[in-house]
């Protein structure tokens, strides 16, 4: 630190202390892919570590879908195709976690394919009881249409990317996880001729900021989706005690009241016959 107090710049002694205090948290900060732990094939799980202790957990299946341009058969047009991207299971995780920022990013296919997943906290109130919130606030997908797995030959040369600013997905009260079995579909446009590409994800699970437990989402706050579906479900049996109760009362109600008739000393309506009485 010697260099430190000897430094005549200022600023360049800020600079330094920042490097001390920012460079071993993020070199302490390591991944996990996890995805053989899954019983879906499709579905991937991955992990970033800060300090010991899980600072973002995720679980997804993704697709992608990229419509590419390829030639013609008069070799003068080009025709659009679409290529289906499935995330695979050996991909390469790199990510970093913030107070109020955290970053997934998967390669894979020696990076030919980036998929970037960016997070932040909200200032603003979730509701006037949880407070703060965190979203999804961009997604980013790098391609090479020349890698030939998922694009025919003669597809249009160049590495594109795909993205979507200013998201607001996955909108979720701070210190809870967010769930979504019913797949959600994001929007990105790419640098190859505003193109759309479409990412589908699907029976997600993530959290990117305050994890209690080490490897363990805290509790869920499911989609709306996931809500309706679960209400829709639930409904017809509620309903259906609600109807099998209101037949339990009337039949009791009726018992009762034929019980207590039954018992009523019966008044002839002919008065004729009140000579026989007594």
């Amino acid at each position: 630190m010697d260099f430190i107090r000897s430094a005549p710049i200022p600023g360049l002694q800020v600079l330094v202390l920042l490097v001390y205090a920012i460079g071993p948290n993020l070199a302490e900060q390591e991944v996990e892919n996890l995805s053989g732990l899954s019983t879906n094939p499709e579905k991937n799980i991955f992990a970033i570590r800060d300090n010991g202790t899980t600072c973002l957990m995720a679980e997804f299946s993704a697709r992608i879908v990229v419509p590419y341009e390829v030639p013609s058969s008069n070799e003068v047009d080009w025709d659009t195709e679409d290529a289906t991207i499935q995330l695979p299971r050996d991909t390469e995780i790199k990510g970093k976690c913030w107070n109020n920022e955290s970053e997934l990013h998967l390669s894979w296919l020696d990076k030919s394919y980036t998929l970037k997943l960016f997070f932040v906290k909200d200032a603003q109130d979730f509701t006037k009881s949880t407070g703060r919130s965190w979203k999804m606030s961009k997604v980013q997908f790098l391609y090479d249409p020349s890698e030939r797995t998922h694009f025919k030959a003669g597809a249009r040369p160049g590495k594109q990317t795909a993205t979507s600013h200013h998201l607001s997905l996955m909108t979720t009260p701070v210190g809870m996880s967010y769930e979504c079995e019913a797949t959600e579909k994001v929007s990105l446009v790419s640098s190859d001729q505003k193109k759309i590409v479409v990412l589908f994800l699907s029976e997600v699970h993530i959290q990117p900021f305050d994890i209690k437990s080490d490897f363990v989402f805290s509790e869920e706050y499911k989609c709306l989706t996931d809500q309706r579906k679960q209400l829709e479900e639930t409904l017809p049996l509620i309903l259906g005690l609600i109807l099998g109760l209101a037949i339990v009362i009337i039949l009791a109600v009726y018992h009762i009241h034929h019980k207590m008739t039954a018992n009523q000393v019966q008044i002839p309506q002919d008065r004729s016959l009140y000579k026989h009485m007594g």
